[in-house]
């Protein structure tokens, strides 16, 4: 009886040269998947940082845009002072030397038992704005030959509350004072110590200014004669 061992080697020899044939090509395929996924993830990488990149910028850039000011003007809204016609913030400006016009006009008639003389203060707002005068005015007259000490009245008795003045507009105010002298002659009868013929006016918080005595109708040489140590100012008001 003969043994058939060659076949059988052979058959062997092949099996083992199939499964050789398989593990080389299972190397292969993953040695070619490893390699692709890492191609692929090299691949993806450099794209997102690009991305990332050109992102930046554009977002840095835009965001300045957004903060840059328009036109390259700081905006002032709801930050600045607003300002009127009647002055800073609203409020009437102050009636003084600078926006008012003074006059002084001797009284036209003398005292008497009955009344004292009354001259007339008269102030004229001269600027384009409303202006007030808040608080006492005082009038001061000198004698021109300086034979007497000076006198001087104002109006914190008689009234000294605000008013106002448009612009253009005047309000006046009497001088109640007395140039009867009584100790003296006939002859001087309308003869006082004090013979003026410019006095100073100082509104309220305000350095003065000096003015000529206008006669009672408004015409140059008016005198300012007061017998006393006195006189009164009167309230502003419009006439």
């Amino acid at each position: 009886m003969r043994t058939t061992t060659r076949p059988t080697l052979l058959a062997v020899g092949a099996v083992a040269a199939l499964a050789l044939s398989l593990t080389a090509c299972n190397d292969v395929s993953g040695t070619q998947d490893s390699g692709a996924a890492g191609t692929s993830a090299s691949a993806a990488a450099p794209s997102g940082s690009t991305s990332a990149s050109a992102s930046a910028p554009a977002a840095a850039s835009a965001s300045a845009a957004a903060s840059a000011p328009s036109g390259g003007k700081t905006s002032t809204s709801g930050g600045g002072k607003t300002s009127s016609g009647a002055g800073k913030g609203g409020v009437t400006a102050a009636c003084t030397t600078k926006n008012t016009s003074v006059a002084f006009l001797q009284s036209s008639g003398h005292a008497s038992d009955a009344q004292p003389a009354a001259a007339t203060l008269k102030i004229t707002n001269s600027s384009g704005a409303p202006c007030t005068i808040v608080g006492p005015t005082t009038v001061v007259a000198a004698d021109d030959q300086g034979k007497a000490s000076p006198v001087s009245g104002d109006n914190s008795t008689a009234g000294s509350a605000a008013v106002d003045i448009p612009a253009g507009a005047a309000v006046v105010a009497d001088v109640l004072y007395n140039d009867v002298n009584g100790e003296g002659t006939a002859s001087a009868r309308y003869t006082c110590p004090v013979q003026a013929s410019h006095v100073k006016v100082a509104l309220p918080k305000d350095a003065g200014t000096t003015v000529n005595v206008m006669k009672a109708n408004g015409s140059p040489g008016g005198v300012f004669s007061v017998c006393g140590t006195e006189f009164k100012v009167g309230a502003f008001a419009a006439r």
